[in-house]
């Protein structure tokens, strides 16, 4: 559960960062990225895990698990998705 709780703290921040640049966050391409990133996500980390590369401590995972990989691998790839465009969207006016 630590991760999930580490988790949980960081994508609140970056929802809240996306939250206040709603305005210009493109949605479609993120959709489109998201279900790319996801499924690259879902893929890498079966297989580092499943080779033995990566494990993880059965006490601080909440044990949801996309294959071999939990659930918490994913939070990851969605703060990418909402800060880069947002983080992209924000100095892209300063350059």
């Amino acid at each position: 559960m630590i991760y999930l709780l580490l988790n949980t703290v960081v994508l609140s921040l970056g929802a809240g960062y996306a939250f206040l640049m709603r305005r210009w966050l493109p949605v479609k391409p993120v959709i489109y990225a998201g279900v790319v990133m996801l499924t690259l996500t879902a893929i890498f980390d079966n297989l580092i895990i499943g080779t033995g590369i990566v494990a993880y401590d059965q006490e601080k995972i909440s044990g949801i698990m996309i294959g071999l990989a939990p659930i918490e691998d994913f939070a990851y790839t969605v703060l990418a998705l909402v800060l880069i465009p947002s983080l992209f969207n924000l100095f892209r006016t300063k350059l």
